[in-house]
């Protein structure tokens, strides 16, 4: 029988990413994996804590885009207030 192996990390959206993550955490803390599963299961870890900080830091750019191309926008709610 096939194990079933993980979506590709690249693949995934942020937040099926950080799920992922947690349970990844939680299999090494929680269980008794032998010596290649755990470094499995911590390769996977870091390659997930790498990817969701790639898509946080994509998500900073883009907002901080977005504010840098509408200041007037953000001055004139600030004026409303």
């Amino acid at each position: 029988m096939k194990k079933n192996t993980p979506p590709a990390v690249d693949k995934l959206a942020y937040e099926e990413a950080l799920s992922e993550l947690e349970s990844v955490v939680e299999a090494l803390e929680n269980s008794q994996p032998t010596l290649e599963e755990s470094l499995a299961l911590y390769e996977r870890r870091q390659a997930l804590a790498l990817h969701c900080a790639a898509l946080l830091d994509q998500a900073e750019q883009r907002v901080r885009r977005l504010s840098e191309v509408e200041p007037d926008l953000d001055a004139a709610q600030e004026d409303e207030v």
